[in-house]
């Protein structure tokens, strides 16, 4: 059994900066890509960043040079490092990892309350 536990969230002001975090705990794992999504009150769930196993990274445009997505991989830990924030980052993040076992499956995180204040 795989978990991905989140961590990070909280209330900041406007152009202020948050760090998230998410690891991966259980045994007999490999993980693939590692995101962030978030949703927002009466909106969708969207992705936010994400970083393959090889590294390579994408950005919603709305967060580009705003926010940065890294992994460690030797501790199954994604980070969401968000700086310049704005009221419209306000949001539910939720961790997600595609994940191998016996076959590859999508996790996902219990989600972290970002809210971000004028």
């Amino acid at each position: 059994q795989v978990q991905l536990v989140e961590s990070g969230g909280g209330l900041v002001q406007a152009g202020g900066s948050l760090r998230l975090s998410c690891v991966a705990s259980g045994s007999g794992f490999s993980i693939n890509a590692m995101g962030w999504y978030r949703q927002a009150p009466g909106k969708q769930r969207e992705l936010v960043a994400s970083i393959s196993s090889g590294g390579n990274i994408d950005y919603v445009d709305s967060v580009k040079d705003r926010f940065t997505i890294s992994r460690d991989n030797a501790k199954n830990t994604v980070y969401l490092q968000m700086n310049s924030l704005k009221p419209e980052d306000t949001a539910v993040y939720y961790c997600n990892a595609l994940i191998t076992i016996w076959r590859q499956q999508n996790y996902w995180g219990q989600g972290t309350q970002v809210t971000v204040s004028s």
